[in-house]
């Protein structure tokens, strides 16, 4: 199946299976699939993940982080994909979006990689708006 969307695709399967309380989730790969998923580790967001090679491109196994005593409430409480193939959205550092006044955390994709939107205003660069996570 041919994907226009990957990264889309990759918040969608992220989101159905936090929602759906599954323990693991596996996305095709690629380096900007590894850096969106590094950044959810780095923040807190997924336990982890791990990169297997298959002959082709390889699959990512993320494992999904509850909170709660049995594990019944995701982390995730939200992902939405900012800037799409129809219509992308770009941001200077003076306009960087704040998602939920500071407590989520936007992906922006720079000159300088894929980082947060507080990395982004520490390095003082601006870039496509890729993802909200909160």
């Amino acid at each position: 199946m041919q994907v226009t969307d990957t990264i889309a695709d990759l918040l969608t399967r992220i989101r159905n299976a936090s929602y759906s309380k599954h323990e693991s989730v596996e996305v095709p790969a690629s380096r900007e699939k590894k850096a969106i998923v590094q950044i959810l580790v780095d923040e807190g967001y997924i336990k982890r993940f791990t990169v297997s090679d298959d002959g082709k491109q390889g699959m990512i196994k993320i494992f999904l982080k509850y909170q709660g005593d049995r594990g019944k409430k995701p982390v995730i409480t939200g992902l939405k994909r900012v800037s799409k193939p129809g219509l992308r959205i770009y941001s200077d550092v003076e306009h960087m979006p704040k998602v939920m006044k500071g407590l989520g955390t936007a992906i922006i994709s720079t000159s300088h990689g894929i980082m947060t939107d507080r990395q982004a205003r520490k390095e003082n660069v601006g870039g496509e708006v890729l993802a909200f996570v909160w």
